[in-house]
């Protein structure tokens, strides 16, 4: 998966926007990744090219699961 996922940034990477969802923080992106050769190389085309927008730490699906129960 980390190598299709680092083709893809590759194809993408200048030519087209790429919009990332995730519940983790920028941080922890790196070993989740698996921190090796493939973490580096994906973790270089996100991190110099991006607009990172910050939501905070509110978890929507707790919330709603507070409010359904």
């Amino acid at each position: 998966m980390r190598s299709m996922l680092l083709e893809l940034l590759e194809r993408r990477y200048d030519n087209a926007s790429t919009v990332f969802c995730t519940q983790y923080a920028k941080k922890d992106w790196h070993q989740r990744l698996g921190s090796g050769v493939h973490a580096d190389a994906i973790m270089d085309r996100i991190v110099h090219n991006t607009i990172w927008v910050e939501t905070g730490s509110y978890n929507m699906r707790e919330h709603t699961a507070n409010i359904n129960a």
